[in-house]
């Protein structure tokens, strides 16, 4: 059976090097945007010494987390960095979510993006995933994706842009617009997103087929910094 707590650690363990390798040194003050009822990196952020808070609906009970939504966050004071993983993509209003995460950060403090391109999810990217998702247990997102694109006799692409219209996506590129315009880019790069669901499939070896050029990169790793005052 797959165990769902362990395909959201499997990303959070994969991903984790990525953010802590761009958070200002501790003990800084974070905040992590949409961390989910797993508690997104806060928990590991807090093993090393950071001052992390997480938000969202969804979040844990107890200290360190607040149950709202981001931008009905009252904020204690600035903070040093944002962590925002996979929680941009679906937001109401994406602006309005960018310049109140700009205005809560110190002058330089770190914006650190873990996103999603829906639109650079293509045919052949979604067939070698879904040729690789385990066939027993429980049924994830693209296990989803799989079933219900064989029932729409759709084409890949037509399937892909009416789900995402339902869903109200923003794309990739749109996204990575708009923090441009709000933040110095220190690193901006697409990365392997599906592996945590294709256990055993590897970080190392969906990044291995993107190099070979058999799938399309979908993740986003963007690292902004907010603009002192001209």
């Amino acid at each position: 059976m797959i165990d769902m707590t362990t395909v959201k650690q499997r990303w959070l363990d994969g991903l984790w090097p990525f953010v802590r390798a761009h958070l200002p040194p501790a003990p800084s003050r974070v905040l992590e945007i949409g961390c989910g009822p797993a508690g997104g990196f806060v928990p590991a952020m807090w093993r090393s010494d950071y001052d992390a808070v997480g938000v969202d609906p969804a979040a844990p009970s107890g200290p360190g987390y607040h149950q709202t939504e981001f931008e009905k966050h009252q904020l204690g004071g600035p903070v040093d960095a944002i962590v925002a993983c996979t929680s941009l993509h679906h937001v109401d209003d994406l602006d309005e979510v960018l310049n109140r995460a700009a205005a809560a950060l110190t002058p330089g403090g770190a914006f650190i993006v873990v996103e999603w391109a829906y639109e650079r999810f293509d045919e052949a990217t979604a067939r070698w995933s879904f040729d690789r998702l385990p066939d027993s247990g429980e049924r994830g997102w693209l296990h989803s994706h799989r079933e219900q694109w064989q029932a729409s006799g759709q084409p890949w692409h037509s399937y892909l842009q009416d789900w995402a219209g339902r869903e109200r996506l923003y794309r990739g590129e749109a996204i990575i617009q708009a923090l441009q315009a709000r933040f110095d880019p220190r690193l901006d790069t697409r990365a392997p997103y599906f592996f945590p669901d294709l256990h055993p499939v590897s970080q190392a070896d969906e990044q291995a087929a993107i190099d070979a050029g058999e799938i399309r990169a979908t993740g986003i790793h963007y690292v902004g910094t907010k603009r002192y005052p001209a």
